[in-house]
C-alpha cells in the first residue's frame, strides 16, 4: 500500500491536501481527528493528561476540554507544557494510526494519506512512501484558524507561535507545498509532487 505523509504547521491546508487525494481514491487518515477520539472519554490518555495538567481540564462527562487546555499549553511562555502535551498524546495517536494502516492494508487498500502535523516527530515518516510538507504565510494561517476555529486572530497566532519553524518541515519532508494563493496553485503543486515522488495516485 502507497503511503503519503502531509504535514506542516496548523492552517497550512494540510487537510485540503488530504481531501484533494481523497478524491483520487487514497483512504485518509486525520491526525486531529483521532487525537479528538481519544480525549474524547475516559482513556489511558486522558488520565496522564489529567496527572500532568489536572482535573480542571475535564468536562463534565470525563473528556479533555480543549478550550479548557489550550490557555496552559498555548503561547511563548508555556513552550514547555505544550512539548508535555505532545510527549503524552503523541504515542497514543501514533499507535492507533499504525493500527489503522494495518487495517487498510489488510482490505486491500491502494493508497492511505496521514494528515498530520506530527509526521516528522513522530517517526512516521519511516511509514511513509513520501513525506510532503504544506506551508503557508504566518498571516493566512492565522485568519484561516480563527474563522476555523471561530477564536480571535490573536488566539491564533498564539497557537502558530508556539509550532515548529517552517524550516523543520522543509528538512524533514521529501517536498514541500506552498499554499497562499488559489487551491487550483496547491493542487498542481501536489500532483508535481506526487509524479516527481514516484507516488503517482
Amino acid at each position: 500500500m502507497l503511503i503519503i505523509g502531509i504535514t506542516g504547521p496548523s492552517g497550512s491546508g494540510k487537510g485540503t491536501a488530504s481531501t484533494y487525494l481523497a478524491t483520487k481514491g487514497a483512504k485518509t487518515i486525520d491526525a486531529d481527528a483521532v487525537y479528538h477520539e481519544l480525549i474524547a472519554f475516559p482513556s489511558p490518555c486522558v488520565d496522564e493528561m489529567v496527572t500532568n495538567f489536572g482535573k480542571d481540564v475535564l468536562a463534565d462527562n470525563g473528556a479533555v476540554d480543549r478550550k479548557k487546555l489550550a490557555p496552559l499549553v498555548f503561547g511563548e511562555e508555556n513552550k514547555e507544557k505544550l512539548l508535555l502535551l505532545n510527549e503524552i498524546t503523541h504515542k497514543y495517536v501514533v499507535e492507533r494510526i499504525r493500527a489503522l494502516l494495518k487495517e487498510f492494508a489488510l482490505a486491500g487498500e491502494k493508497a492511505c494519506v496521514i494528515d498530520a502535523p506530527l509526521i516528522i516527530e513522530a517517526g512516521l515518516t519511516s511509514d511513509c512512501n513520501l513525506t510532503i510538507a504544506v506551508l503557508a504565510d504566518k498571516q493566512i494561517r492565522a485568519e484561516r484558524i480563527a474563522k476555523r476555529d471561530r477564536i480571535d486572530i490573536n488566539s491564533a497566532m498564539a497557537r502558530i507561535n508556539s509550532q515548529k519553524p517552517d524550516e523543520y518541515y522543509v528538512q524533514g519532508s521529501d517536498k514541500v507545498l506552498y499554499n497562499n494563493g488559489a487551491l487550483d496553485e496547491l493542487y498542481e503543486q501536489l500532483e508535481k509532487a506526487l509524479t516527481d515522488g514516484g507516488a503517482k495516485l
